[in-house]
Parts: C-alpha cells; structure tokens; sequence
C-alpha cells in the first residue's frame, strides 16, 4: 500500500484524515510542529487517539525548518504528501503576520521542494475559502478570479496555489489544491465558531456575534471533508486547460450557507442552553457570505458534503460533552 505524509496530523483535519487513510490501508506518517495557537492538549488527544494504529508514525517536525524537512523526506520517500499544516486563523493574522510567512510560505516551499526531489506521485494541499476575499458573486467558483484577499492569511492561501501551480508546470509535479469551507465537527478546533460558542454556552459566558449576526458561512462536516479527500488522494489531476500543467483546484463546501443566527439557535437547542449575545461590527478580515459551488467536484469524484447544520452541530456538541466531561445537568 502507499505511504502517505501528512502534514498538520495532530490539526483538527489532519488527524480526521489520517485516521481515514489508516483505515483504509494506507501507510501513514504523521508531522506537526505542535505550536501553542491553540490548546496543545487538544493535539495532543488527537495524537493518542492515532497512536495506537499499526500503520501510523509521528515525528514532532515545523515545516519551517528546512533541513529537517529535507531530511525527512529523503528518509521516508513518502508516495503521495498531503500538506494540512499551516497557520490558520484570519483573525490571528491580523496581529501575528510572521508566523503565516514562515509557516504558510518558507514551510509551503520545504514541503514542494520536498516533492519535486523525492518524486512524490500526488501533493493534495489545504486552500481556504477566504481566498475569495472582496468577491462577492455567490456561489464562489474556481473559475473566479481571486486576485483581492482581504487577510494576510487569505493571501497566503493563494500564494500556495501559485506557488503549487509553478512546481506542476516546472517539474510535473501533479497538485491538488482544496479550498474548504468553514470546517467544523468533533475534534474540532477551538478558535472556531462551533466550539468557541459551545464553550461560551456551557459556562454561561457571552458569545461575541459580528456584523450583528448579518452573516453567511457555508458550514461543512468533517466527514464530508475527509470523504471528498478519500476519493481525491490516489485521482492525479489531468491537464489544467489554460497551463497543461497537472493541476486541480476543488471546493469543499456544502453547498449551501446557513445565517450565523440560525447556525447559534441550532447550538442553543443542542446544548439546552440560552446564548448571551454580544453584537459587534464585522471583524476586519471577514467577509459577509460564503458559498461554495461543488460542481466540478461532484462531476469528477461522484460526491457532495451533504451533512445537515443541525446533524452535524449535534454530533459536535456530544463529542464536547464527552471530551470535556460534561453532563446536561
């Protein structure tokens, strides 16, 4: 079976997708650099629930390091690599602008030279959604021209598509690019809307609601996700149409935006709980509405994310009972 790199294994998609790629047989090897941004516990958690897995390595390793990544590779000749670990967070990167260039930049290049000398079959890397930026025609295409980020951390996420488009036309390098869309569900992390208002909600602490609660987000399932990633991982992309050059961009998204009301009514049933919401004005670096068009996604590999807001929201917020040892006492 091949082996398959994953960068960001201990994040909150890295470890969903690692633990799928296990199961179906795949020779797993894990990397992240565990920084703090977030509870390390938490990936830590992710971490022991994957260690026990036969077919599952990990090394502590920062992309940004460019002889360790060099090493790595030549160690391991991975088959195909599939880079999840970046710096994430709009919000952070409005205040922390170094840590998105040495992670999403100078770590993006370690791991496409990684590629380009260890002749990787298939590099599958994380996009953004936020890389449509001041668009503002709905649905969002990959067809749409995406030249105005609004975020430094959109405008890394674009330059990695660039960047993984120059390594396919140059030296053949087939590239996957997924622009996924507000990603949530068990596990999930906790700078993101879904768990950041569960735990505002379970100690009884105000949730902050921007733009007045006037927003879209196209929310989708983690397992929708790691599905679409599973029928993507060995399906090298063709020729692009304009450059030739073996490289795809998809969305993953469900196709469908929820309002940020309805998605915190949904919690509140969930939880059994009453937000107390404090209104603010949109946060520079967010954009109004997002929507994903899965067309081309659904005609290549046969699937669409299709997990309802209130299923999906339910599953999480069991699985945050669980992990946090709560009752609905």
């Amino acid at each position: 079976m091949k082996k398959v790199l994953v960068t960001g294994a201990a994040g909150f998609v890295g470890f969903h997708y690692a633990r799928a790629l296990c199961a179906a047989g795949y020779d797993v090897l894990g990397i992240d650099n565990l920084n703090d941004y977030y509870d390390v516990a938490l990936k830590q958690a992710r971490l022991d629930e994957l260690a026990p897995l036969d077919n599952f390595t990990f090394e502590k390793l920062d992309l940004a390091d460019r002889t360790g990544m060099a090493a790595f590779f030549a160690a391991h000749s991975p088959d195909i690599v599939v880079n999840l670990a970046a710096q994430a967070g709009v919000r952070y990167s409005i205040d922390h602008p170094h840590a998105y260039v040495d992670s999403n930049l100078q770590g993006f290049v370690n791991v496409l030279e990684g590629c380009r000398h260890n002749d990787v079959e298939h590099l599958i890397f994380a996009s953004s959604s936020s890389v449509y930026g001041a668009n503002t025609t709905l649905p969002f295409s990959t067809d749409q021209n995406v030249d105005h980020p609004i975020s430094l951390y959109a405008a890394t996420k674009k330059a990695n598509e660039l960047m993984a488009h120059t390594y396919a036309h140059l030296y053949g390098l087939p590239c996957t690019g997924l622009r996924f869309f507000t990603v949530y569900g068990p596990w999930g992390r906790p700078d993101m809307a879904a768990y950041g208002f569960t735990k505002a909600l379970y100690d009884g602490a105000p949730i902050n609601v921007f733009n007045h609660g006037d927003m879209l987000r196209d929310f989708t399932y983690i397992d929708d996700i790691v599905e679409a990633m599973m029928r993507l991982v060995d399906r090298v992309p063709g020729a692009d149409p304009l450059s030739a050059a073996p490289y795809h961009l998809y969305n993953i998204g469900n196709n469908s935006p929820e309002k940020l009301m309805d998605f915190i009514e949904i919690l509140e049933r969930a939880t059994g709980r009453t937000a107390n919401k404090n209104m603010m004005e949109m946060q520079p670096g967010d954009v109004y509405a997002t929507y994903a068009d899965t067309d081309d996604l659904a005609r290549d590999i046969g699937f669409k994310p299709s997990t309802s807001l209130k299923n999906g929201v339910e599953a999480f917020v069991a699985w945050y009972k669980v992990y946090h040892g709560l009752n609905d006492e």
